[in-house]
């Protein structure tokens, strides 16, 4: 590894991620690697620059910042050769968590990229009926949780977590079963009421809620999680034990796997990587060895 490129959101981890990438640069000019350092200022102008650097030629591209950052970089990197590097910089780190990625540490991120190894790992890619064509590292959401999301994405106050705090009771307020319309593999279609549903290409979202804890990055599959209760006691005792992974031992939860499913349910969103992609319906895929990570 003689040179890389790294990428900063500047948002990420509350405003925190150009201080860590200060960090991170300067360990890699300590460990004898060159740095091209670039910043995005949304989405569309980091993939611009990103796909710059690519086409310029780089050994790794390093990403400092959040999921949503790391999803940018996913866009130009799948199906490519070019490894991806993470030190992890934002607020929910769930590609991090997943590799063994040390967080709250830029340096020994950094040392971890340098002196660790490559594997090639699962993408989810997401087909929209709207035209959409998006890759995901992590988690695909659809339901309950992204009509928080909606509706967090519509407020201005309060600012922070508190917002999304918010945006869920509002939603636990009108708590409503779903029509939802699935099928797995090119299978008979399955029409059910949902609360929501997750569909992992690997473990945990949202910061470490592992709503999928028997996803496999190197499997080719998909581990769908099915939520079914209309009550909001229950939804809300439920929610401890998605951190643990122990939720889908209940009678409300249903699981599956599958390499192709569809999914549609009207007027509802799906997100990934914490990111808005398109609406429903939409077919979500595993690709298999669609990505080269840098990990301990």
């Amino acid at each position: 590894m003689n040179r890389v490129t790294v990428l900063t959101n500047p948002a990420s981890g509350h405003g925190n991620a150009p201080h860590a990438a200060q960090r991170a640069v300067a360990r890699f000019q300590q460990r004898g690697v060159d740095v091209c350092e670039i910043v995005g200022r949304d989405a569309v102008h980091a993939r611009r620059l990103v796909d710059d650097e690519l086409a310029r030629g780089t050994d790794a591209l390093v990403v400092v910042g959040g999921d949503g950052i790391v999803s940018v970089a996913l866009q130009a990197l799948a199906l490519g050769d070019v490894p991806l590097g993470i030190v992890p910089a934002g607020t929910g780190n769930d590609h991090a968590r997943e590799f063994g990625l040390p967080t709250g540490d830029p340096a020994a991120a950094v040392d971890a990229i340098v002196d660790g190894r490559t594997e090639r790992v699962d993408l989810g890619r997401i087909r929209g009926a709207d035209g959409t064509d998006r890759w995901f590292g992590t988690v695909m959401a659809a339901g309950f949780d992204s009509l928080v999301t909606d509706r967090t994405n519509r407020m201005r106050w309060p600012h922070g977590r508190m917002r999304y705090n918010v945006a869920m009771v509002a939603e636990l307020s009108q708590l409503r079963l779903l029509p939802f319309r699935l099928t797995f593999d090119g299978g008979p279609e399955v029409v059910t009421e949902l609360t929501l549903a997750a569909f992992g290409n690997t473990r945990s979202y949202g910061g470490g809620m592992l709503i999928c804890p028997g996803a496999d990055h190197s499997d080719g599959m998909l581990d769908a999680t099915m939520v079914r209760s209309a009550s909001r006691t229950k939804l809300i005792r439920l929610f401890p034990t998605v951190f643990k992974g122990t939720h889908v031992d209940l009678d409300e939860v249903s699981t599956a796997r599958a390499k192709v499913i569809t999914v549609d349910c009207p007027g509802i969103n799906a997100y990934a990587d914490g990111e808005l992609v398109c609406p429903l319906p939409v077919e979500v895929s595993a690709v298999e060895g669609a990505l080269t990570v840098l990990r301990p």
